[in-house]
């Protein structure tokens, strides 16, 4: 039975209405007391069953990637776990990697509360969180001792935003310091410049402004490490056309397709309960099933531009196995899952990779 559909969704979302950030610091926290006491006896006796639980083991999920073996492609986004403080313990619940962050080279706090609140009409999330996070440094010290300790890990992604007190001149500095604090410690970078939360950022995509920022990134990085770029949902193809063309120049690994939308087109939710104003008066990004066909789309024409040559890592509305193998199918070669992993729990993973029950992961010749 689904304990988190059937009896801990309803008593937070309904009956406690519950504030979605608090929820999620919990979860956390609790999450983070796991990756802790991970030596002691009764942890280790609970990881176990929780693994036994949780997790769907089958080889025609693997694949290799960069040089890196993916025990499945679904994987965690940025954003759930922005401080790494579960990095040793995500694998447990059946994920196939860990994209951590939005890290920024500065500690900051991130935008005045309230800055989460759920689309219960919409099984959507409208975050306007702003990169709250410890810093690179922080980060870099946690990392330090997950990586040595745990050789036969899930992979680590690391996504990098840029601080909110760097003018956005500088941004490229912005990036590359807190790359240079984090590339021992990640198994790729994700430069993120399309989150809607960071004043100025999504100007970042411009091709000349990125063009800076994965000059700076490149020349250090010395094609280590994979680096990928996360972009926006709401941008037009012929910029998305110039991202693709920037990410052949140097030479990037991927895409990340897509970050949440600023649009509020097509949403039942009229008006935020929490705080009484239209939803088209609360800043902030939409993630979740609105995002669905457009971040699908968009993974869609990156394959076509591309002819398949770039991989992807598909994003936005993924809450059930058809659905990420819709995002496969359109060209996807990861994908990653938050805010269906808030709506559907911990069992989602599961249900989502169990291969005996879904067919669809017989890959067609065609994809």
């Amino acid at each position: 039975m689904d304990i988190y559909q059937s009896l801990i969704r309803p008593i937070l979302f309904s009956l406690l209405k519950a504030d979605p950030e608090w929820s999620h610091e919990q979860t956390l926290q609790l999450l983070d007391w796991l990756d802790r006491t991970g030596e002691r006896p009764f942890t280790r006796l609970l990881q176990s069953r929780l693994q036994q639980v949780f997790c769907y083991a089958d080889p025609r999920l693997e694949q290799t990637l960069w040089g890196l073996k993916f025990p499945n492609p679904l994987g965690l986004a940025a954003g759930f776990d922005k401080n790494g403080v579960a990095a040793r313990v995500w694998e447990i619940f059946g994920f196939g990697y860990a994209e951590l962050g939005t890290v920024t080279l500065h500690p900051q706090p991130g935008n005045p509360p309230p800055r989460l609140f759920r689309l219960l009409e919409d099984k959507a999330v409208l975050n306007r969180m702003g990169f709250n996070n410890q810093g690179a440094e922080a980060l870099a010290a946690r990392l330090s001792g997950v990586v040595e300790r745990l050789p036969d890990r899930i992979p680590i992604g690391i996504n990098l935003g840029k601080s909110k007190i760097t003018p956005l001149d500088q941004a490229a500095a912005d990036y590359l310091g807190s790359f240079r604090l984090l590339k021992d410690w990640g198994d790729y970078f994700v430069v993120n410049v399309s989150s809607p939360n960071t004043p100025g950022l999504r100007s970042l995509q411009d091709a000349e402004q990125l063009r800076l920022i994965l000059d700076v990134l490149q020349q250090e990085n010395q094609s280590q490490k994979p680096l990928l770029v996360k972009i926006a949902p709401d941008l037009e193809w012929d910029a998305i056309a110039d991202v693709l063309n920037l990410a052949q120049t140097y030479q990037l690994a991927g895409i990340v397709a897509t970050n949440t939308t600023i649009r509020r087109d097509k949403l039942n939710t009229q008006i935020i309960k929490a705080t009484g104003k239209s939803v088209t008066e609360e800043a902030g990004g939409i993630s979740g099933a609105p995002l669905r066909q457009r971040s699908t789309e968009v993974i869609r024409f990156i394959r076509k531009q591309t002819q398949g040559q770039l991989p992807i890592i598909g994003v936005g509305g993924i809450f059930t196995a058809e659905e990420a193998w819709e995002k496969i199918v359109a060209g996807a070669s990861l994908i990653q899952v938050y805010t269906g992993l808030v709506y559907e729990g911990p069992w989602m993973m599961r249900r989502v990779m169990d291969v005996p029950k879904h067919s669809i992961y017989r890959k067609p010749a065609a994809a």
